[in-house]
């Protein structure tokens, strides 16, 4: 597994791999748990959501950086995208997709690492990254833990009215 910078081919590659890292909860945890008419409302169109906010993630003029995992055989194994605003000495991993095929196996505790290090050497003295409380996001929960972030409980209610 090889980390490397983003390259603009790269964007179709990464719009896809966030839609199918991310499809399971969406419609499997999130439309049954919530329902048709609030799933909509949220998320109804979650697909065309990363299709638009994908293509922003990489922008270093604005503190919007990508690094990617590939494979030896140039396949690509999933991506972090992160954010630094300096002002703030604040960096914050806006997403971190892994391929199905390649969960388990370090790629995003090395694509984690490699984000917090590039925050470090830019800076950044406090870094955030966010996951659900969902049984879908539990093995984001552990990775996080286990590179020593701190969780804190956060609650959201939806209601129909």
């Amino acid at each position: 597994m090889d980390l490397r910078p983003y390259f603009p081919d790269d964007l179709p590659h990464l719009i896809d791999l966030t839609i199918d890292t991310f499809g399971p909860f969406y419609e499997q945890q999130f439309r049954p748990e919530v329902g048709e008419r609030i799933f909509a409302h949220q998320h109804g169109d979650w697909r065309e959501d990363y299709r638009k906010q994908v293509p922003t993630l990489h922008d270093p003029a604005n503190g919007r950086y990508v690094v990617v995992a590939e494979t030896g055989e140039g396949d690509l194994a999933g991506y972090a995208a992160w954010t630094v605003d300096l002002a703030k000495l604040h960096g914050d991993i806006e997403i971190l997709a892994v391929s199905a095929a390649h969960r388990r196996g370090h790629t995003a505790t090395a694509l984690c690492e490699h984000a917090f290090a590039d925050m470090r050497a830019r800076g950044v003295e406090v870094a955030t990254i966010g996951t659900g409380g969902d049984p879908f996001h539990a093995p984001a929960r552990a990775l996080y833990e286990k590179l020593g972030c701190t969780g804190i409980r956060v609650a959201v209610y939806f209601k129909e009215l």
